[in-house]
């Protein structure tokens, strides 16, 4: 296991003791709203009945309806039996999203776990969910406006994470050459935090032909860009390339592939497909937020949100600022990077993917090679 797997999973059982101190215990969704429905396990925390809303952002990003959504609602669940949660899906579209906080108001939500589409379009549904007495919480996206926690991953760690690994597999080729970096959506404000981390880990030492900032963090947008960037900087000139994250690293590699190219190549979120093109050699690392720690301090907040009690300090150990300036409280988990060496001792290790979802008959030789075979 990891050093930064390790500090993952400490803070993960932290927060947990804080909570047990704290309390006793499709896809695609239409702009009305989502489904609902009550608990039925024993024990928990001593909440009622409560209703809580679930709002993620989007269904291109596997993990969302994957990951996130099933863990959350599970781990509300376990600790609040009598909880009620109401799930709703954005599909990328902002306007769509405020129109779900109203609904989940006008449901009686007391809670609202928001993973923002926008993160400033948003703040006035914030802020009428403050002014009616609803709690927000910003899941894995900052929102702006008066929110009363956040969770998520450190995030400009993660950026520098995947500068400091762009800039040494580019190693003594930093001079030969240029990088281009595909950046995320510029609605995300954690697509600023990965951008401004990343900067900081390659400016100085890697020389930066093309930047493209990509709207909705999408891969054929991507494709085109890298596409563009080659084409600008010129295929022999090309030594790296930076992508935010695994979804747009796949078109990136796709113009990789047809410029007949070969370099270092970054990600995020150890999608499927990331890690395979690590396995295969076409990209070089993948930054591993494990979503169950997340997902866990996620729900283990919205519950104690829901008490009616402070939070514990154990939940949200720090604090950030916002885009309008609204200090809040947060937990933020540590990133891990995954390179070939290490997706046995990260992903496979988690139990994130099996040996066989990653090692399908494409991918087999490069499995064995790998030692994951």
């Amino acid at each position: 296991m990891s050093i930064g797997l390790r500090r993952v999973l400490a803070v993960t059982a932290v927060v947990s003791l804080g909570l047990g101190a704290a309390s006793c215990g499709s896809a695609k969704q239409s702009s009305g709203g989502g489904s609902s429905g009550s608990a039925n396990a024993s024990g928990g925390a001593a909440v009622g009945a409560v209703r809580i809303g679930l709002l993620l952002p989007e269904t291109k990003t596997t993990r969302y309806e994957q990951f996130d959504r099933p863990l959350i609602e599970k781990k509300i669940k376990e600790l609040a039996p009598q909880a009620q949660i109401d799930y709703y899906n954005a599909n990328q579209d902002a306007t769509l999203q405020q129109t779900q906080v109203d609904t989940a108001l006008t449901k009686g939500d007391k809670v609202l776990v928001l993973d923002a589409v926008d993160s400033k379009a948003i703040q006035s549904s914030v802020q009428k969910a403050h002014d009616a007495g609803v709690k927000v919480l910003a899941y894995d996206r900052l929102a702006q406006g008066p929110v009363d926690a956040y969770v998520s991953f450190d995030n400009h760690k993660v950026g520098e994470l995947q500068g400091q690994a762009l800039v040494a597999a580019v190693g003594d080729k930093a001079g030969a050459g240029e990088i281009f970096m595909i950046n995320g959506s510029p609605t995300d404000p954690n697509a600023a935090d990965f951008k401004a981390g990343a900067h900081s880990a390659i400016d100085g030492k890697l020389k930066i032909g093309k930047e493209f900032d990509t709207p909705q963090w999408d891969p054929n947008t991507a494709n085109q860009e890298a596409a563009a960037a080659i084409t600008a900087i010129g295929a022999a000139n090309v030594v790296g390339a930076y992508s935010a994250n695994d979804g747009m690293a796949a078109g990136v590699a796709t113009a990789l592939k047809a410029a007949g190219l070969g370099v270092p190549l970054t990600g995020q979120d150890a999608q499927l497909d990331g890690i395979q093109r690590i396995v295969a050699g076409t990209q070089t690392m993948t930054v591993y937020k494990p979503l169950k720690p997340e997902t866990d301090a996620a729900a283990q907040i919205a519950v104690g949100l829901a008490s009616g009690k402070a939070l514990d300090s154990a939940l949200v150990p720090t604090t950030v600022t916002n885009g309008s300036g609204n200090t809040v409280p947060a937990n933020l988990l540590t990133p891990i990077v995954v390179t070939k060496d290490k997706v046995k001792d990260t992903v496979v290790a988690d139990g994130f993917y099996t040996v066989a979802q990653i090692c399908t008959a494409d991918y087999a030789d490069a499995c064995k090679t790998a030692g994951l075979q």
